[in-house]
This record gives structure tokens, sequence and C-alpha cells, in this order.
């Protein structure tokens, strides 16, 4: 949907005009003594996908065997404390 308002009616009313643009994908057109002086519009979403994961894996480093143990040590000690129990490895035989 597309709406026209003044400027000041738009600065009076700004975050439910940008709540507008972002989750109904509305665009504002803002005018000045009668004259367009702007267009508010949405930015094009871009969804995630798998090799995006991918890609940010790819480039974060690499644990060393020890700092892994470690890591994975901490995690299943954090899960202990949060349910007084170890849970199940899914990845175990």
């Amino acid at each position: 949907m597309e709406t026209t308002l003044t400027v000041t009616e738009a600065a009076r009313a700004f975050s439910d005009l940008i709540n507008r643009v972002v989750y109904r994908g509305d665009t504002a057109i803002l005018t000045r003594n009668g004259s367009v002086v702007a267009r508010i519009v949405p930015e094009p979403r871009r969804e995630s996908t798998g090799l995006d994961l991918a890609a940010a894996l790819e480039s974060a480093p690499r644990l060393s065997p020890e700092e892994a143990s470690a890591f994975a040590d901490d995690i299943e000690a954090a899960r202990r404390s949060l349910n007084g129990q170890a849970l199940p490895d899914p990845w175990g035989e």
C-alpha cells in the first residue's frame, strides 16, 4: 500500500510509519508544500539459507582437539547444571 503524507505528519507518527513500512511492506511518500520530497520503502528481505550457515562456519576458526574436548566438557557441565542430570549424546553409538 502506498500512503502520501506530509513531512510533519510523518514526524508526528514516525514510529508507526516505520512499523507499517517494515511489517506491512507499505511505501510512504513524504511531501512538503505539496511537492514530493522523499519516499520511504521497505528494504528487500533476503532469506537466510543453509549455504549462509555453511559459509559462516567455513570462515570460523577451527578448534584444536584439546579445545574441542574442553568445549564439549563445558557444554556437558552446563547441561547438568540446568537439568540436574546429563543428557544423552544424540550422536553416540
